[in-house]
């Protein structure tokens, strides 16, 4: 190869890196933020400041576990929501991005959710139409919470692009295609209230973060929080591991007169992909008891 040639493909590459992109095919579902110091309080004000002078809207905060030293943000903007209603199959999940702080002996971790491994996830591959968007806010994500640090380091294992967008974690497993059906109201009106009357009440032990509603539509995401100790996050958390929190709330979503949840068997194994199958047999009944969790907040 040419010497001059080799030079541009290098620079090619390294720009590409740099700016976030790369053609690297495979994605862990996690960033760590290097670097960051200070208490967890004021690091709580740091991150939702940070988020809104980005122009991110903060949807949502919370204490997974009701422990004090796990802490969650949820928030999304104006540009990615408008994408997500563009896949139809539940798409309004991946308009919500979650950040989170974790006390160490350490320090403070802040770590969020890799936007990239969300995307292909949960669009597929009809993420290839709406891709140069999607990956314009992930730099832009990556960008502001990277400002609270001095760097960025992935973590929590890798997918290839290809497995992510059609993510088992073994055959036969559920996919993103087979979500669990709570309940089917009268009317999207409906579901709305008697969800948020639920939520209001607390029922099964439950704490409402948040609620996405995309106006114009008939469609919202609620993030609940499950504190139980017996079967929510004081029960599997310290099993499969509370660094990978930003996975955190779970989500209902009402669409149209239907809610539905990601199958549990789906969802803790696309955020813990490198769970060994004997850590998630000691969390077998947790799939089931989300479920049943969840379910309750959807009754008439």
């Amino acid at each position: 190869m040419k010497t001059k040639t080799r030079t541009l493909l290098l620079t090619i590459i390294a720009s590409l890196i740099i700016s976030g992109t790369s053609f690297a095919a495979n994605f862990s579902p996690y960033y760590l933020v290097d670097g960051t110091s200070g208490t967890l309080s004021e690091l709580k004000t740091k991150l939702t400041n940070t988020l809104k002078s980005n122009s991110f809207k903060i949807l949502g905060e919370y204490n997974p576990s009701g422990n004090s030293e796990l802490y969650v943000v949820a928030f999304t903007r104006d540009d990615l929501t408008n994408l997500s209603l563009k896949f139809e199959n539940r798409g309004a999940l991946g308009s919500v991005m979650k950040a989170a702080l974790r006390q160490t002996a350490k320090g403070v971790e802040l770590s969020f959710i890799n936007p990239e491994y969300m995307f292909n996830a949960y669009f597929m591959n009809k993420i290839e139409n709406q891709k140069s968007e999607l990956i314009k806010i992930s730099d832009e994500i990556k960008s502001a919470l990277k400002s609270m640090g001095t760097g960025l380091s992935n973590f929590g294992g890798e997918v290839s692009e290809k497995d992510l967008q059609g993510y088992q974690y073994m055959w036969g497993m559920p996919e993103f295609t087979d979500p669990v059906e709570l309940e089917e109201f009268s009317s999207f009106e409906e579901g709305v209230k008697v969800i948020r009357a639920n939520l209001d009440a607390k029922k099964g032990n439950t704490i409402k973060v948040y609620e996405q509603y995309i106006p114009g539509s008939k469609i919202i995401v609620f993030g609940v929080g499950i504190p139980n100790t017996k079967v929510g996050e004081g029960h599997f958390l310290p099993i499969i591991g509370d660094k990978h929190i930003a996975a955190m709330p779970y989500e209902i979503i009402l669409q149209g007169n239907t809610a539905t949840i990601l199958h549990g068997r789906f969802r803790f194994a696309l955020y813990w992909p490198e769970l060994t199958m004997g850590t998630f047999t000691k969390i077998m009944s947790t799939p089931g008891d989300v479920e049943n969790v969840l379910e309750e907040l959807t009754e008439k």
